[in-house]
C-alpha cells in the first residue's frame, strides 16, 4: 500500500475524436457541465490537434482545466514548445496544464517520417525538453511569457524506471499508464494491480517531501448492476489476458454500480495513493455519475 495520505479526487476526460468547431464546443462543454475538473486532448495522429483545440476549449468553458495528455516530447523542438504552450496558457486564462511523455507508437513515428529512437533515446528527449522549458519559463524576460508565473504545472506520463524517476524530481502530476512492461514498440496490454501498485510506490519513494499528484488512465468503465458478467465480457474482449480475480482488482477497469464504482475508486486512493482519475471520451457519460457521487455530494 502507498501511504502518502489523501487528496481530495479529481477526474477528466481525455477527448480523442475530431468533428467540426460546433461539436468540439459542444463536447467541451458537456464537460464541464457534467462535473469533470479537467479537460485533456491526446497526441496522436488522426486525433485532435492539441493546442488549438485547448484554445477552443478555453472560449467556450469557464472552470474546467486543460491538459495535454500528454504530449510525444520527441516530435516536438523544445524551444518551439515553449512558445506555443505559453502562448496557449495566456488564451486560456492560466487553465493550462501541460502533459508530457516519452512517446510509444512507433507507427506514428513513421508515419511521421521520422525514426522511432530508442526507450532511452526517447527519455533523453523528455528530460531534454522539461529543463529546457522550465530554464525558460524561469527567465523574466521570457517572452511570450504563460499566464501561470513559472510555466504550467507539469504531468509527466509513463511507466518505465527512468521516467517515473524523472517525474518523481520533476512533475507537479505524475500519470501512470496502467500498462504492463512490454517489449520496445509492441502494443500495449494491462498491469496488474500488484504491477500498478509497484509502479506508484517505486514513485511514492523517491517523490520525498514534494507534494505530487498521483494520475492514472482509466481504459474501461461500465455501469452495471452484474459487475460479475460485465468482467467476464471484458475478460473475453481482452483475449484473456488477465485472470477474472486480477481483472476485478485493476484500477484501470471500473465495472459496477455507481456506488461499486465509488468504492473502487476509495479503494484505489487508499491502496495507489491516486486521486486523480482520466478516462477515456467514449466514457464521458458513463462515470459522470460517479463523478458527482463522489465530488458533489
Amino acid at each position: 500500500m502507498v501511504s502518502r495520505g489523501e487528496k481530495p479526487f479529481r477526474f477528466g476526460v481525455n477527448m480523442i475524436s475530431a468533428g467540426t468547431r460546433a461539436e468540439w464546443a459542444a463536447k467541451c462543454r458537456r464537460v464541464e457541465e457534467l462535473g469533470y475538473d479537467v479537460l485533456s486532448v491526446a497526441d496522436h495522429l488522426g486525433m485532435p490537434s492539441p493546442f488549438p483545440s485547448l484554445v477552443l476549449a478555453g472560449a467556450v468553458t469557464e472552470r474546467v482545466r486543460l491538459n495535454t495528455f500528454v504530449l510525444n516530447a520527441s516530435f516536438y523542438n523544445p524551444a518551439l514548445l515553449a512558445r506555443d504552450v505559453a502562448a496557449t496558457d495566456q488564451f486560456v486564462d492560466g487553465r493550462l496544464e501541460l502533459g508530457l511523455g516519452a512517446g510509444y507508437a512507433q507507427a506514428e513515428f513513421e508515419a511521421a517520417g521520422m525514426p522511432f529512437p530508442s526507450a532511452g533515446a526517447r527519455v533523453d528527449q523528455l528530460e531534454l525538453t522539461v529543463k529546457e522549458l522550465s530554464r525558460l519559463y524561469a527567465d523574466p524576460e521570457y517572452v511570450p511569457s504563460p499566464a501561470q508565473p513559472g510555466g504550467p504545472p507539469l504531468m509527466i506520463g509513463g511507466r518505465g524506471d527512468r521516467l517515473l524517476s524523472l517525474a518523481a524530481e520533476h512533475a507537479d502530476v505524475i500519470a501512470f499508464s496502467g500498462t504492463a512492461k512490454v517489449r520496445n514498440g509492441s502494443p500495449l496490454r494491462l498491469a496488474t494491480a500488484d504491477g500498478v501498485e509497484e509502479r506508484t510506490r517505486f514513485v511514492a519513494e523517491r517523490v520525498g517531501d514534494r507534494d505530487v499528484e498521483f494520475n492514472l488512465l482509466v481504459q474501461i468503465a461500465r455501469i452495471t448492476d452484474d459487475r460479475e458478467a460485465a468482467l467476464r465480457e471484458i475478460r473475453e474482449k481482452l483475449g484473456g489476458e488477465l485472470t477474472l480475480d486480477e481483472l476485478a482488482e485493476v484500477p484501470t477497469v471500473l465495472v459496477g454500480t455507481v456506488d461499486e464504482i465509488a468504492d473502487q475508486v476509495r479503494a484505489h486512493r487508499a491502496r495507489f495513493g491516486i486521486s486523480y482519475f482520466t478516462v477515456l471520451e467514449p466514457n464521458l457519460e458513463v462515470l459522470a455519475p460517479v463523478v458527482d457521487a463522489l465530488c458533489r455530494r
